[in-house]
């Protein structure tokens, strides 16, 4: 049986799909889909660099450069959030796939297909941040999405609220939707999936909590 990757009938026909994926012995244009998704990640970080989210420590010292080298701060801004993007689809798709393929035994293209769904889950995401820093001047990680918001009331440690931040409730979804799609496709025991699922978001977590103070830091002191 050959399966034909459509990522919006897993989202809106998903018990049919599975049942799909679990018995397709070829796939089909899953690395079509992959360069799809991979270009949409770097054109939204980039459009999102173009409107100024992230760029604190570039416009706190507009005053002090000329307009030459405010403008290519900019657009050195621009190309390292475009990077940004290519390696953080890439790592989305690739990265927990190859660990799950290892804990659960799935085939690995299958579990990509599953990350695919969770990369257009976390752009779109990404999308509705905009118009929340746009419109209401709050970053990320203290989104009203997100557990972030909490822990700004309760600590003032960046690398807290930062991780707090990127507990958000697609998150949360996400995590659902791996466990249910990863139980239709293996034998292994429920529980000891979300034990797998959920301690594999948590380290995500961490790293993100880390990326983004590691991330502030080095723009600080590169346009500081």
């Amino acid at each position: 049986m050959t399966y034909h990757v459509h990522l919006f009938k897993i989202l809106f026909s998903m018990e049919d799909d599975l049942f799909r994926i679990q018995k397709a012995e070829r796939i089909q244009n899953l690395w079509k889909v992959n360069t799809i998704l991979i270009l949409s990640a770097i054109g939204l970080y980039a459009w999102m660099a173009f409107l100024g989210l992230g760029s604190e420590s570039i416009s706190s010292i507009a005053v002090s450069l000329t307009q030459p080298a405010y403008e290519t701060s900019k657009l050195w801004f621009m190309i390292g959030r475009a990077l940004y993007g290519l390696v953080f689809a890439m790592f989305i798709l690739f990265v927990p796939s190859l660990l799950l393929y290892l804990l659960t035994g799935i085939p690995y293209k299958k579990l990509i297909i599953m990350q695919q769904v969770v990369l257009v889950v976390i752009l779109l995401e990404r999308v509705l941040w905009v118009p929340i820093v746009i419109f209401s001047g709050l970053n990320w990680q203290v989104s009203p999405l997100s557990f972030g918001i909490i822990a700004s009331y309760i600590t003032e440690i960046p690398w807290m609220i930062y991780f707090f931040g990127a507990i958000t409730l697609f998150q949360l979804w996400i995590i659902w939707f791996q466990v249910k799609y990863i139980t239709s496709l293996s034998e292994m025991k429920k529980p000891l999936i979300w034990i797998n699922v959920v301690l594999l978001h948590f380290l995500g977590w961490c790293l993100t909590a880390l990326t983004a103070f590691t991330d502030s830091y080095i723009l600080s002191g590169w346009f500081g």
